[in-house]
């Protein structure tokens, strides 16, 4: 283990912790599940477990040189399986929308710079490291300014005596230029209450206080809900 003593040797190591610690930063600041421990962590695990690979020979030094076989390929093809069951982990699915698949990105690219440190690609992982914060932070700056087109999953609920047709909610809501594809339909609480239920997309931020005080004032409505989304 007298190896681990070499300066040049902890260069992966810090180069790994440094490069997960600003990504894990951006993601602390974003308030995201995974932050700046999971990604140090993820990122100094990939470079551990890669300096390990190439450097085999120091320990397995009782072993013939005959036998051993160094292959790095095969342990980064390990450690960039195992931490896609860990990005598995931050991926949920809520209505209509998919959460979290950024948060996996980020440790799955944080993970592969790690593994770049461990085997001394020192140039690849800085530049990797810099277009992953590019692409979190500047990337969300643009995202904001840019046209785009934005979800509401909207749930209302009439009785069925005075039932609020499919029909006249889609006229009540594209008179806030929202429109949805499909609607679901269903009776509830025995029959009694009918339900209309669908994902209404507009461009920009739509107008949800104005949808809600429009839906409260028509009273064949006797409960609704309003859930952004993101697509």
């Amino acid at each position: 283990m007298d190896w681990l003593l070499s300066p040049y040797d902890y260069l992966p190591i810090v180069g790994a912790v440094i490069a997960g610690g600003a990504i894990g930063l951006e993601r602390e600041y974003r308030s995201r599940p995974a932050g700046l421990r999971t990604h140090v962590l993820v990122a100094l695990a990939s470079a551990l477990l890669m300096m390990a690979a190439v450097h085999q020979v120091r320990w397995m030094s009782d072993t013939p040189m005959d036998v051993v076989r160094i292959d790095p390929v095969r342990m980064a093809h390990g450690v960039l399986t195992g931490v896609g069951f860990l990005c598995g982990g931050v991926i949920f699915q809520q209505g209509f929308s998919v959460h979290g698949l950024t948060t996996a990105a980020s440790l799955w690219i944080t993970s592969a710079i790690g593994t770049l440190f461990g085997v001394g690609l020192y140039g690849l992982a800085v530049v990797g490291t810099v277009i992953a914060l590019v692409v979190l932070s500047a990337a969300r700056f643009l995202d904001h300014r840019l046209p785009q087109k934005n979800f509401a999953e909207i749930r209302v609920r009439s009785r069925r005596e005075a039932m609020l047709r499919e029909t006249d909610f889609r006229d009540l809501l594209g008179a806030f230029e929202l429109k949805g594809a499909r609607l679901d339909q269903r009776l509830v609480e025995g029959g009694a209450i009918f339900e209309l239920s669908g994902m209404f997309s507009g461009k920009d931020t739509l107008p949800l206080s104005a949808v809600a005080d429009r839906l409260r004032e028509d009273p064949r409505i006797v409960e609704f809900d309003i859930l952004p989304r993101k697509d």
